[in-house]
């Protein structure tokens, strides 16, 4: 039988390593690198270890669905009428168990370094108008400090060293936590809201070479042969960061 796919507002296209996820009227993109890091002892033993970069996307040809597959990880998207959903389907067959605090980084980005059709236009190279979720509500990612899950503190406390983590010398630590799985950027012309959200995270980072926002995937605890599901969201409509933290309330709380 063959699938019935319903054209959305939104179309998915494979751009380079990344998959873009753009508005068909051309107004707005950004794209998702699936996926750049692995953090502590997540598919590879380390606590901060690259993924292996490009991952090829299988989209249909309406544009609609997008499925990329890694070892041990398959990611599905599938538009939306404010932007996709992503389905993370894990399973650990490393040959080792992984840790609470076991994730994957995947990079989500207006294409800063991958062609001429990046978006400028959610750049943010002021870094004014990104944003993560603290106890007080949608607070400025300044700079490109680590905001860690208010639940999960302890479980990080105990993999540092001093403090401290092998990555911390590119995020430094923040003592603001982030309190729910969301990071959200404004465009320059105050028209647009893109954001990615899970519904469980690590950790909140951005403002990195390409221009991106890091909402970590906590694929763990995970026994070897054990396997879960994490749930997902990319959002790319007119509004602002306050719309888009309705919209993300309403679809995981």
């Amino acid at each position: 039988m063959t699938e019935k796919t319903v054209e959305t507002p939104i179309v998915l296209t494979e751009f380079g390593k990344t998959l873009a996820v753009k508005r068909r009227d051309g107004e707005a993109m950004m794209c998702l690198w699936f996926y750049e890091w692995h953090m502590f002892d997540a598919v590879l033993k380390g606590d901060h270890t690259h993924a292996q970069g490009k991952f090829p996307w299988q989209v249909n040809s309406a544009g609609t669905k997008a499925v990329a597959e890694a070892p041990c990880l398959k990611l599905t998207v599938t538009t939306t009428a404010d932007g996709a959903d992503l389905l993370l389907e894990v399973e650990n067959e490393s040959g080792h168990d992984w840790p609470e605090t076991a994730a994957i980084i995947p990079c989500f980005t207006p294409g800063s370094v991958a062609g001429p059709n990046a978006n400028v236009n959610f750049y943010d190279e002021d870094h004014k108008r990104t944003y993560f979720v603290a106890e007080t509500g949608p607070a400025l990612l300044k700079d490109r400090e680590l905001h860690i899950n208010a639940e999960l503190e302890d479980e990080m406390a105990a993999r540092a060293v001093d403090g401290l983590h092998i990555f911390s010398h590119k995020w430094p630590p923040s003592d603001v936590s982030a309190v729910e799985g969301l990071m959200m950027r404004e465009s320059a012309d105050g028209k647009w809201v893109a954001g990615i959200a899970w519904d469980d995270y690590l950790t909140a980072q951005g403002h990195n070479p390409w221009k991106c926002m890091h909402l970590s995937v906590r694929v763990g605890p995970l026994k070897q042969g054990e396997s879960k599901k994490v749930r997902g969201k990319i959002y790319l409509f007119e509004g602002g960061k306050d719309d888009c933290l309705r919209k993300y309330r309403s679809e995981f709380r």
